[in-house]
């Protein structure tokens, strides 16, 4: 099969024709792949929430942010794997398309293992620097061992499906996780339910269902006819590849954790509130997340298009997709941002059947789900400047706009109005002033963009 061929098939024309529809076509597979790995800690803290109480809740609740503090480093690498293997595949380069495969399912396997055993052995650690209170320590100190057992599995799935999406493959990775995703529910429901499990059960579960989906991806690499497959015999890594991936994958690592970092801050800063505060700002956070992934898509989107219309020189088409993505970004935004406030208190009732838990939870939502389009107009200029190449100006902007605006308001502006709603005003107030930097960031970099026009 030719070159061309496997791009008719597999892949959209970015560079010609109407921008709209494709956007939307290229977002959905990424926004459903997104919606269901959240599912698996939803469902975890759904059940736990119902059938095991408010403090098993926030016990699972409270280990998220640091979690991602964890592995987002090593997720954002990933994007490395995905932007080499594509360049390779695209100008059908076989044989340095194999050993990008085969070095990042490598790197995968070590980062996997390296992060299994950092977070078995420094959780309990980990969670007191994070004022976890007593009542609740233990049992997140357990799920968070039984969670960090099933790394490996997460980064290979995360690492193989960044190979799959490479080559236009996004249906395959959705099967998959829709088939993991299912069992993460009868899981949960056996072990908590029948077993009377509670947070193991639930941490048990979503190791298996990270199993399964890590079986599947590597599964389908295996059998790949192409320059994709995957021989075991032929794993190790490269030392030109892995200085590529971590070229293009450090700096989206080093961003998402700085960020995660600052949410591992505001949980400290939760946490003093009790648990009840802690359950409602789980509940709320997780429906965050859903709506995170919605409107991630299509400012990954607005990075691959403005990229390959950079490639060929199409600047202004580039303006038109930026402008595509931010109609399509607010609307998106607002419409699952306002809906998830106007029926907040029946979507917290999902999660717990406390009263007070949901009415914390509802008030939460109200600075971060209402205004979350601020979020996702910030996202989109960092994506179209990476578009441009410009990969290390967004994770310098996030940091100092988001993180640092952040860390400001926790250690100074928080402690003089010591208020729930009030540390959540600093989710908004971050965004518009991130905002800010990058815009006018952008106009520079664009102006010199089409200077050379």
């Amino acid at each position: 099969m030719s070159t061309q061929q496997k791009k008719s098939k597999y892949e959209i024309d970015m560079c010609n024709g109407s921008i709209l529809d494709k956007l939307i076509s290229f977002s959905i597979p990424l926004m459903l792949s997104g919606i269901l790995q959240l599912l698996f800690n939803a469902v975890d803290i759904i059940v736990v929430g119902r059938f095991t109480g408010s403090e098993a809740l926030a016990a699972v609740g409270s280990t998220t942010a640091l979690i991602n503090v964890f592995v987002n480093f090593f997720i954002g690498i990933s994007l490395g794997s995905n932007v080499l293997a594509a360049r390779f595949y695209a100008a059908g380069k076989d044989k340095e398309m194999s050993e990008t495969v085969h070095t990042a399912i490598t790197l995968a396997l070590i980062s996997g293992i390296v992060m299994g055993i950092v977070g078995v052995v420094s959780a309990k650690g980990a969670l007191q620097l994070m004022d976890t209170p007593d009542n609740v320590l233990d049992l997140s100190t357990l799920y968070m061992r039984i969670y960090f057992v099933g790394m490996p599995f997460f980064m290979l799935y995360n690492y193989g499906a960044a190979i799959l999406r490479a080559v236009g493959d996004t249906k395959r990775p959705l099967m998959f996780l829709i088939v993991s995703g299912a069992t993460n529910v009868v899981l949960n429901l056996i072990l908590v339910i029948r077993f009377h499990l509670g947070v193991a059960g639930v941490a048990i579960a979503t190791v298996i269902s990270q199993g399964i989906s890590c079986v599947l991806v590597l599964r389908c690499l295996y059998y790949s006819e192409g320059s994709y497959q995957l021989r075991f015999s032929k794993l190790g890594m490269k030392a030109r590849y892995v200085k590529q991936i971590f070229q293009v994958g450090v700096p989206a690592g080093i961003q998402s954790t700085i960020i995660n970092f600052s949410n591992v801050l505001l949980q400290s800063s939760v946490n003093s509130f009790g648990s009840v505060a802690m359950a409602g700002y789980t509940a709320a956070n997780n429906i965050l997340g859903f709506l995170y992934v919605s409107v991630n898509s299509i400012t990954q989107a607005c990075m691959s298009f403005t990229s390959q219309n950079y490639g060929v020189r199409k600047f202004k088409r580039m303006d038109r997709i930026l402008l595509e993505c931010l109609g399509l970004t607010v609307t998106v935004s607002l419409i699952f941002g306002g809906g998830s406030y106007l029926f907040g208190s029946e979507l917290m009732h999902i999660y717990t059947k406390s009263a007070d838990v949901v009415a914390c939870g509802t008030d939460i939502m109200l600075y971060t789900t209402v205004t979350y389009f601020l979020c996702g107009i910030m996202d989109l200029f960092p994506g179209a400047l990476r578009g441009m190449g410009h990969s290390a100006v967004p994770m310098i902007l996030s940091v100092v706009g988001t993180v640092g605006t952040r860390i400001v308001w926790i250690y100074w502006v928080f402690p003089q109005h010591r208020a729930l709603d009030f540390l959540f005003i600093s989710y908004p107030v971050s965004w518009i002033l991130t905002i800010v930097m990058q815009v006018i960031c952008f106009y520079f970099v664009r102006k010199r963009v089409h200077g050379k026009d």
